[in-house]
C-alpha cells in the first residue's frame, strides 16, 4: 500500500506532467504559462520535457521577459543514476538530488526560444558570459574563467539574426562536452566538465534563473522512483 509521502509526490508528478499540455495538431506540447511559448513533451531522439521556465531580466528598470526555455533529459540514464546512488526517493527534491544531476554526464538539452524580439546575438554573448562566468566562479571556488565562459558564444557570427521565435539548443552530451547550436547551426562544441556543471548549475543550482521551473524539474526526478 501506497504511503502518504508516495501519494504527494505520485500527484505532484502528475501535475508537473499536466502543467500546461496541449495537442499541437498530433504533436503533445507543453506550454510554458506566462509566454505561450510552446515545447514538445518528448524530441525525436526519445529525451523527455521535465520542465518549462522563463528567463527574465531587468533593463531600464523593467522586467523583460528574454526567453523561454524547456530542459529535456535522457530520464532512463538519469533513473538509473539516481537509483544507483539513492536507492529510495526522498519525499521531497533536495539539494543532493539536483547536485547528482549537476555533477553526472547524462544528456541534458535545453531549448531556448527567444521571446525578446530586439534580442541581438551581441546580446546573447553579453548575458551567457555573465551567467556563466558567475556560475563557473561559484563552482571553482572563487576563482574566475571568463575565457572558458566566453567559448559557449565566443564564435557566434553577428550576422546572425534573432527574432521572437528563434531557438538556441545547448546540450550537455556524454563526457562533459556542451554544445550550441543557434537556428540548427553549430556554434560551438566545448569539452569541460567545470563548464558542463555550470550551464546546468544555473537552472538546478541554488540561485536558478527560475526556481518554479527548477521546482518542477525536481519533481520529475522523484517520480523516476
Amino acid at each position: 500500500m501506497a504511503t502518504s509521502s508516495e501519494n504527494t509526490i505520485a500527484k505532484a508528478a502528475q501535475e508537473v506532467t499536466n502543467d500546461e499540455k496541449e495537442t499541437n495538431g498530433t504533436e503533445e506540447v507543453a506550454v510554458e504559462p506566462k509566454t505561450g511559448v510552446s515545447f514538445p513533451i518528448k524530441l525525436d531522439d526519445g529525451k523527455q520535457l521535465n520542465c518549462v521556465g522563463l528567463r527574465k531580466k531587468s533593463m531600464l528598470g523593467f522586467g523583460i521577459k528574454v526567453y523561454s526555455y524547456g530542459m529535456y533529459a535522457d530520464n532512463e540514464k538519469l533513473k538509473d543514476l539516481l537509483k544507483s546512488k539513492i536507492g529510495k526517493a526522498p519525499e521531497k527534491p533536495t539539494k543532493e538530488l539536483y547536485q547528482m544531476v549537476i555533477d553526472s554526464d547524462v544528456e541534458i538539452v535545453v531549448r531556448l526560444v527567444i521571446v525578446y524580439s530586439s534580442l541581438t546575438i551581441s546580446m546573447v554573448r553579453k548575458n551567457f558570459g555573465e551567467g556563466l562566468g558567475a556560475s563557473i566562479k561559484k563552482l571553482n571556488g572563487g576563482k574566475k574563467n571568463d575565457e572558458l565562459a566566453n567559448k559557449v558564444m565566443g564564435q557566434a557570427s553577428d550576422d546572425i539574426k534573432l527574432t521572437s521565435g528563434s531557438l538556441i539548443e545547448i546540450s550537455r552530451l556524454p563526457g562533459f562536452v556542451l554544445e550550441t547550436k543557434v537556428m540548427g547551426e553549430v556554434i560551438s562544441k566545448v569539452e569541460s566538465e567545470l563548464l558542463c556543471r555550470a550551464y546546468i548549475n544555473m537552472y538546478l543550482g541554488d540561485d536558478p534563473l527560475d526556481k518554479d521551473a527548477k521546482d518542477k524539474f525536481g519533481i520529475s526526478l522523484i517520480s523516476l522512483f
